[in-house]
């Protein structure tokens, strides 16, 4: 019975898991994060709802394991790439400068953790808490898992201001786990053995040069495919390694689990892999690890509990705080709108208050109210910044970015295009190897050519190359776009399009996320939809009926069918592509947060659509 018993927990786990995200779909409640819908569940089915909810050796090994994996893609999350100071500053719409990312942000991040350390002194003085190092942690982290999503769908992840805020959160994350591990070695038991933590991270060193070494061979990747998925194998063997590893010096295993995470980001692994990790993560494993914590929450306690109740909007004050003094310097370059908005999203807080609140309750530094009251506070803040932040950044600041197109390689299929893009809503620019000569083209000064010395990775990296949206690589030599398209999407280029004849590099190219482009296949294409189809050539190269790609952005319209969609304009919905489904439009089809719609009609019309559905 016992067993039944403890199925059963599972299976209703499981099923508020699977639910969970249909209904938000369902009643259009987009602002709220889906783990922290989960939580909410949590806490219909737990001990402040139904209790319905069974503790046992599968619900409590698979939570466990959720929160490891959780960890462990919060440290992929860390982008590498944001520290790189190569970045060219640009100018900002108000004709200032741009000031260094990197150093903002540290100087920012530094002010978080000052104003941190001052209000935990204050909340100690007021006897919320004992632990002033603890709060410290709970006021000066913030949630990437917030933040790098609400950046993406504003469509400012790419700008000066978004790279900011992205680098602030980056080191706030890097920082606080750290010093949790630290934080957990000095309360804990065992403490005193901090030095044991060096044995972890030299471990870690030791399995990137490793990782290095191994991840360029021939071998490796004829392993990497079919049953033997040899890649998926070692990053599971990381983090397992390392979490028994941490657990045996003393630390807590989600630092293990986080390390591995870094030095996964670190090596830029194929990013069909990091998919892949994402799926089996938020897709099992993770919601479990919510959902019970929302089980174990016990709400009512917690608000019968006047000092609780209080320390509720005390800390959500405090959190919001400890960011907007800080991030007040970023008023000598933007605008107020754009810095308050700011200071709301790094309020955010999530995972490591769940993380710190949990470890603090079992080495019994916080009682399970307390516990429970940061948690609760780390949803509050979770379901208002991403609101917040939406209400008061300006409108203009997303839609005023050009999408940065760069091609590798000078010819007259390159200039052509990129001239007509010029004229449109890409900011476009030609590096082109000095040594060779371009055709008689490249000399007109209507083009916007910079000449390097080879086409090295390290000198593109220095001419900027892999800070495009979008490049395009189209030097003579396929095997040279091949390489330069592996490690421009090792860096994390967001499309990478490659000039390849050959279809066997074609085919492995494209299985690791990178398109592909043969001037004879085009050609061929072409030629022959002339020939049996005259009008859909026609719609492919005139102006006037040509095809357009929108990306949704605006929130106002996600989840809308087009039915209740209100533009009217002169133009027709051809094909929604979402991820890589492609979907017939009709009547019922509810329009998504990055959508791709192709829609054909006046240039007029279509720019009108492009506006309202990417600004907000």
């Amino acid at each position: 019975m016992e067993s039944e018993s403890s199925l059963l927990s599972l299976v209703i786990v499981l099923l508020v898991a699977f639910f969970t995200p249909l209904l938000l779909h369902r009643f259009r409640l987009s602002f709220i994060p889906v783990v922290v819908a989960e939580i909410i569940m949590g806490l219909i089915i737990g001990k402040s709802g139904f209790n319905v909810i069974q503790h046992d050796m599968w619900l409590d090994t698979l939570s466990t394991l959720g929160f490891i994996f959780l960890m462990f893609l919060s440290g992929v999350e860390i982008d590498f790439s944001a520290f790189s100071s190569k970045q060219k500053k640009s100018a900002l719409p108000n004709g200032k400068l741009e000031p260094n990312r990197l150093a903002v942000s540290t100087f920012v991040f530094a002010g978080i953790f000052v104003l941190s350390i001052l209000l935990s002194y204050l909340f100690v003085l007021a006897g919320f808490i004992e632990n002033m190092m603890l709060m410290t942690l709970i006021i000066s982290t913030i949630s990437l898992g917030v933040v790098v999503p609400t950046l993406k769908e504003a469509g400012i992840m790419k700008t000066g201001i978004g790279q900011i805020i992205l680098l602030i959160a980056v080191i706030a994350d890097l920082v606080t786990m750290i010093l949790l591990s630290v934080f957990v070695s000095l309360s804990s038991d065992g403490g005193g053995q901090m030095w044991l933590l060096l044995v972890l991270f030299a471990t870690g060193v030791i399995f990137y040069f490793i990782g290095v070494r191994f991840k360029s061979r021939n071998f490796v990747a004829r392993l990497s495919t079919g049953t033997v998925q040899i890649g998926t194998r070692a990053i599971f063997t990381l983090i397992i390694v390392l979490v028994a590893l941490s657990e045996s010096v003393g630390a807590e295993n989600i630092l293990g689990a986080f390390i591995a995470g870094t030095l996964v980001s670190l090596l830029n692994p194929d990013q069909g892999m990091i998919r892949q990790l994402d799926s089996f993560g938020y897709g099992f494993l993770i919601p479990i690890f919510f959902v019970m914590v929302g089980v174990d929450l016990e709400l009512w306690s917690l608000l019968s509990n006047k000092n609780m109740l209080l320390l509720i909007p005390l800390l959500i004050v405090a959190l919001f705080v400890s960011k907007f003094f800080p991030v007040l310097i970023l008023r000598r370059w933007y605008d107020k709108n754009t810095v308050l908005a700011s200071a709301f999203l790094l309020t955010s807080t999530l995972s490591l208050v769940i993380a710190a609140a949990k470890i603090a309750e079992r080495i019994n530094v916080i009682s399970a109210e307390m516990s429970g009251t940061l948690i609760l506070v780390a949803v509050i803040s979770c379901i208002l910044t991403p609101i917040m932040f939406r209400k008061w950044f300006p409108k203009e600041n997303a839609g005023e970015r050009k999408i940065k197109v760069i091609f590798v390689g000078a010819n007259q299929m390159s200039l052509a295009v990129s001239k007509e893009l010029g004229q449109s809503n890409y900011d476009t620019c030609i590096i082109h190897k000095k040594m060779e000569k371009a055709d008689s083209n490249t000399a007109d000064s209507t083009f916007d050519i910079q000449e390097i010395t080879g086409y090295d990775e390290e000198i593109l990296d220095k001419e900027g190359a892999f800070a495009a949206d979008i490049l395009f690589i189209s030097t003579g030599d396929e095997e040279l776009n091949s390489t330069l398209a592996v490690a421009a999407k090792e860096r994390r280029v967001e499309r990478v399009i490659a000039r390849i004849e050959s279809p066997d590099l074609a085919k492995a190219l494209t299985e690791q996320d990178i398109e592909v482009f043969s001037t004879l296949l085009a050609t061929t294409a072409l030629m022959k939809a002339l020939i049996e189809s005259p009008n859909i050539a026609n719609i492919m190269t005139s102006d006037e009926t040509a095809l357009h790609e929108i990306r949704m952005l605006n929130p106002d319209y996600n989840q809308m069918t087009l039915r209740e969609f209100p533009f009217t304009g002169d133009v027709i919905i051809v094909r929604i592509f979402r991820g890589k489904d492609s979907i017939v439009p009709h009547g019922d089809t509810e329009l998504l947060i990055n959508d791709r719609l192709i829609v054909t009609g006046s240039a007029e019309y279509v720019e009108e659509l492009t506006r309202e559905l990417q600004y907000k």
